[in-house]
């Protein structure tokens, strides 16, 4: 398969087109018109400092089913414990910069450049863009963003400075997805990590038509709020382990 040469125009090529590593596209810009389309089409970006704009379209999907987010008993206690508070969208810009300096196996460097960081705060300033975040006292310590339109949450990257808070923050965000009738969280690619959420891979096609369905509703736009109590109640609305 070719990998597409994108223009000015705002515009791409169709996802079954990308190759077999899911590189679809290069170049473009990281406008917001842009990429709200690459997410509605199931293309998202992915590049390092230096290198021109990749976009992609993996064939699989990893999708987690909100309602399928797998909850331990380590976590349900933690959650009951009260040392952290989970909020949301009040500190998008320390988010991702967080997801940006955290060590990763295996990466050298960050996939997250400055201006990945500079599109996803105007994408955030739009309504579409929202953070997780736990916070221990007045410290950060563990969160996640990502793009929302429609019924679909669109990961892209979490960190934890203390064990189990990015994890604590995905919980959460799945329990109140759930409430909201959210169709899926997109995790993109395979990893051992997004797996053991319960997180599993959907063939493009099908990933495609839960897509449609899921851009068709509007989207909530604005700072979110999650329920008080959330992650203390209605356990059973999730998938145990």
């Amino acid at each position: 398969m070719p990998v597409f040469q994108l223009t000015d125009e705002i515009a791409f090529p169709p996802p079954n087109m990308a190759t077999e590593e899911g590189l679809l596209a290069v170049g473009g810009d990281l406008s917001r018109e842009r990429l709200l389309l690459a997410y509605r089409e199931g293309i998202f970006p992915w590049f390092s400092e230096g290198e021109p704009i990749l976009w992609w379209s993996p064939n699989p999907r990893m999708l987690l089913f909100p309602e399928e987010f797998r909850s331990s008993r380590r976590m349900r206690r933690l959650a009951r414990s009260g040392r952290y508070e989970v909020r949301a969208d009040t500190a998008f810009e320390k988010v991702i910069e967080a997801c940006a300096k955290v060590p990763r196996p295996g990466q050298d460097g960050t996939w997250i450049t400055a201006s990945m960081e500079q599109a996803y705060c105007d994408l955030h300033r739009s309504g579409y863009a929202h953070s997780v975040e736990c916070w221990e006292d007045d410290q950060l310590v563990g969160g996640l963003y990502g793009v929302s339109l429609g019924r679909c949450f669109f990961g892209e990257s979490m960190f934890s400075n203390a064990s189990n808070t990015s994890k604590l923050a995905l919980w959460t965000l799945a329990k109140q997805l759930t409430i909201w009738d959210f169709l899926l969280i997109d995790c993109q690619i395979h990893t051992d990590h997004v797996a053991g959420f319960g997180a599993r891979p959907i063939d493009r096609d099908a990933f495609m038509r839960l897509l449609d369905k899921g851009v068709q509703s509007d989207s909530r736009k604005g700072q979110w709020q999650f329920e008080a109590d959330i992650l203390v109640r209605d356990e059973d609305r999730m998938q145990e382990t």
